[in-house]
């Protein structure tokens, strides 16, 4: 089974052989780099760009991070461990990213005070739902799709 994935606009694409372990990095480099509470982050092996190839910027004297130049969608955490090349893959990168469910958390240190409780913070109600029925339905997306069919072609709208 390949395993696919790439940035919102399509300009980078990339395909896996196969994925390892999932986690969720606290650090705040990760914060930074997400623009988010963690960064969600899956190992791969084999990976293949098939479009594109992101930018990358270096976080670190250890790691560098690739990005979408486009659009700017958080890719890819590049590092070398024991002199072994490491890249690990944004996980809502994936075309499927119901792939790879986090079975760790890393540098909790530095994890937000109100992460534990978000699963608190309330939906938005159905009245204010519908009020916003209109403006959801005039929405055009640029997204590109999870997964590519022949139209692909025809991407990145950049």
């Amino acid at each position: 089974m390949t395993i696919t994935g790439g940035c919102q606009c399509g300009a980078a694409r990339f395909e896996v052989k196969s994925l390892g372990g999932a986690s969720i990095c606290h650090c705040r480099m990760c914060q930074k780099a997400f623009g988010s509470f963690f960064g969600p982050l899956v190992t791969t092996h084999g990976l293949k760009w098939t479009r594109g190839e992101p930018k990358r910027f270096a976080s670190s004297n250890k790691a560098r991070r690739g990005f979408c130049g486009h659009c700017g969608t958080p890719l890819t955490y590049e590092y070398d461990w024991d002199d072994e090349p490491i890249v690990e893959v944004a996980i809502g990168a994936l075309d499927d990213p119901e792939l790879a469910p986090p079975a760790v958390q890393v540098n909790p240190e530095n994890r937000l005070s109100f992460f534990a409780t978000l699963h608190q913070v309330p939906d938005r109600g159905a009245a204010d739902a519908a009020k916003m029925q209109d403006f959801y339905g005039s929405i055009v997306s640029n997204l590109h799709p999870d997964h590519p069919t022949d139209d692909d072609k025809n991407w990145p709208k950049v």
